[in-house]
């Protein structure tokens, strides 16, 4: 996992993430719903979010539960010019860093994030050091995906990212000392007019972090001719996304 690039590929999307990643708005919103439906007496007043990107979902926790504290973590420093507006609120601060290793807040309510976990090296050791930043009681919930997501880019180029499955996901935080309230897995498929779109698609999300091959006029054709003849239909040309969301408590 190459951090530094994947750090470069999102500070390059950012003017156009929040244009282009559909499904991962659509995640952030229905992670805030699953969290007032399984958690509903939480007043959530200290919350960090880890990968908080370009703010989609930071706006969405800011406006549903107006914590005391809510930092704000990210990988990529320039993220920090997207979020200038809600940091401009009280209790509201940004902080770069991988949050793998980097010093997180504790006694936190909430510790959460929404298409990030999948860019972890060690996701179990995040979980097993999370206990420690939360307060007794305290809930992690987080989305991220599974393992047919982007499977027709994998299957075309063998590239992609190591996904968890949810079975994993409940054994890893169980062990670290979590109580899962609340665990699904979905499938999102959007369809483009041609491959070509599918790859500006990507670029403009900055998914493309694990790719390091440059695109030839004959591989860029060869990636093209087969994804028309395998993922085409009358729809258009397919892209499957699979979120995974989770909600669960600190036991002690």
């Amino acid at each position: 996992m190459d951090k530094q690039l994947i750090a470069e590929r999102f500070a390059r999307a950012r003017a156009t993430y929040s244009r282009e990643a559909r499904v991962q708005q659509q995640v952030a919103e229905k992670m805030i719903r699953l969290l007032q439906r399984n958690v509903p007496d939480a007043g959530f007043d200290r919350i960090a979010e880890f990968g908080c990107g370009t703010g989609l979902y930071s706006q969405l926790l800011f406006d549903t539960w107006h914590p005391s504290l809510l930092h704000l973590n990210d990988l990529c420093p320039e993220m920090r010019f997207c979020l200038t507006e809600l940091t401009g609120n009280s209790g509201v601060c940004f902080e770069a860093g991988d949050a793998e290793t980097c010093p997180l807040p504790d006694r936190l309510d909430l510790l959460t994030s929404c298409s990030t976990l999948q860019w972890f090296v060690a996701p179990a050791d995040f979980f097993g050091r999370s206990t420690a930043l939360l307060r007794p009681g305290g809930v992690l919930a987080f989305s991220t995906f599974g393992l047919r997501n982007l499977h027709e880019i994998r299957t075309l180029t063998g590239n992609g990212l190591e996904y968890t499955p949810p079975e994993q996901l409940k054994k890893e935080l169980e062990a670290a000392g979590y109580e899962v309230l609340y665990l699904e897995e979905e499938e999102a498929v959007l369809h483009f007019p041609t491959p070509i779109d599918v790859l500006h698609h990507l670029r403009m999300t900055g998914v493309t972090g694990t790719e390091k091959h440059t695109w030839s006029r004959g591989r860029l054709q060869t990636f093209c001719d087969e994804y028309r003849n395998r993922f085409s239909s009358a729809e258009g040309i397919s892209l499957t996304y699979q979120p995974i969301y989770v909600i669960c408590r600190y036991k002690q």
